[in-house]
């Protein structure tokens, strides 16, 4: 299989509010920038909607290594949680409603078909390329804010 780099981040302005994602593709050499956005969405979906296209844009299978600063992202898919969520009918284990069942059961599928290994960074660090995800995202939520 391909080994394919992700990078990913979310934007909202005000939660909720307009938002936007943004992603990097990197394989071989060669990168491919995705980005869009929802008129009124949460930092959340807009975290989780970057991972789902990025996956989403790949043509087959492959080893996908994930990068975001999103710990809700990273938590969630790492040690298990979503999986857990999933399986009590998108109830956590405080016995509170799992917010985003729509993306998660998405984003939950698409793990399953590629080989995902899972990257926590800082946001606004000095990771370049989680740094230009974000004026991505940013570039999206306020093109939805005029």
């Amino acid at each position: 299989m391909k080994t394919v780099t992700l990078y990913t981040d979310g934007a909202c302005s005000g939660n909720p509010g307009p938002g936007g994602w943004g992603a990097i593709l990197s394989y071989n050499g060669v990168e491919k920038e995705l980005s869009g956005g929802e008129d009124k969405t949460t930092n959340n979906r807009m975290e989780l909607t970057a991972v789902i296209r990025g996956l989403e844009a790949l043509k087959e299978p492959c080893v996908v290594e994930l990068y975001s600063d999103s710990k809700y992202v990273i938590d969630a898919l790492e040690k298990g949680w979503a999986w857990g969520w999933k399986k009590r009918g998108w109830i956590k284990s405080d016995k509170k409603p799992a917010l985003n069942p729509d993306l998660w059961e998405t984003l939950l599928s698409l793990t399953q078909k590629h080989e995902v290994h899972y990257h926590w960074v800082k946001g606004h660090a000095e990771n370049p390329k989680n740094n230009r995800c974000d004026e991505l995202a940013v570039a999206q939520w306020k093109m939805r804010k005029e």
